[in-house]
């Protein structure tokens, strides 16, 4: 076997030993459970909060960049209920209900922190309360970051309409430049990965240790939805297993799949530091022995050149 393939299979296997062994997919549960039950609790602490920044766009705005990875069947009807959610009226932002939202929302974040530390094989050492604050944080600035695209999605099109009023001949291009706005998904999925990798479990990694994985989890997550979304439309009928909560069923599934993914690219991530430092360590052995056989030959060496 040549020895790229060779290292290949040895990540890959690797990878998913180690993610069998350590409960991967029992915490791909737990991922999935946590994500369902902090999407809406996140949603309701940032309409209240960009509402209060002045960001009156931002449950729409929220509702495309989570939802539109999702296939349309999932996405559908757990959007519609997300908008209905945001529709009631509540008091104001520092409100017991949108702070028991925000806590909520974190615990999401403390899934995927969990599961990560798992992966790349590390103990938390941070106190539990550093840990909860932390993902607090992570979601308040998602709240700012999905406010702050909001006020762009409002704010570009009027800036491009008075653009192609005063520069007619860029029209085309204009509109080439308008429609990448549609790859905003993408670009915050990809950065969140990044963020998510880099800094939320124990240790310390660099970029270059996590884009195998992050590009890994992006492209098994696109193929997955696509499998998902033709296996709902062909043979699933969770309506005759699950009647009223086939729904939730279904969109439980699709979480417990993105969850799966989710840990493998991290395994990936952990298995690739794993090998390039047993191949630095089995370097570093190599020189040792080499300089240790060459100090042992220089007296013999000396004695022949005495004689």
């Amino acid at each position: 076997m040549p020895k790229a393939l060779r290292t290949i299979y040895d990540v890959v296997y690797d990878a998913i030993c180690h993610m069998v062994e350590d409960d991967g997919f029992a915490m791909a549960s737990h991922v999935a459970l946590s994500s369902l039950l902090a999407v809406f609790p996140f949603l309701i602490f940032g309409t209240a909060l960009a509402s209060f920044l002045g960001a009156d766009q931002f449950s729409s705005t929220a509702i495309h960049l989570i939802f539109d990875t999702w296939p349309e069947a999932i996405a559908k009807p757990l959007a519609d209920q997300v908008l209905q959610v945001l529709t009631i009226q509540r008091g104001g932002l520092l409100t017991i209900s949108v702070l028991a939202a925000a806590y909520f929302a974190s615990n999401g974040v403390e899934a995927l922190r969990i599961s990560l530390n798992r992966a790349y094989r590390v103990q938390e050492t941070r106190p539990w309360y550093f840990t909860r604050l932390a993902s607090l944080g992570y979601v308040l600035i998602a709240v700012i970051i999905f406010a702050a695209i909001s006020i762009l999605l409002v704010a570009v099109p009027l800036a491009l309409d008075y653009a192609r009023k005063w520069l007619p001949l860029f029209a085309d291009t204009l509109d080439v430049v308008f429609s990448w706005r549609i790859y905003g998904t993408l670009v915050v999925l990809t950065v969140g990965l990044l963020v998510m990798h880099l800094w939320l479990p124990a240790g310390k990694r660099r970029v270059f240790d996590v884009i195998p994985g992050v590009l890994l989890t992006l492209l098994l997550w696109l193929a997955g939805a696509l499998i998902f979304a033709y296996y709902l439309a062909t043979f699933a009928n969770y309506t005759a297993t699950y009647a009223g909560l086939a729904s939730v069923m279904i969109v439980l599934i699709f979480l417990y799949m993105v969850g799966v993914i989710f840990i493998i690219g991290a395994e990936i991530n952990a298995a690739l530091i794993k090998f390039r430092v047993f191949r630095m360590f089995s370097h570093t052995l190599s020189i040792v022995g080499r300089e240790r056989v060459e100090r042992r030959s220089e007296p013999d060496k000396a004695a022949n050149i005495g004689r």
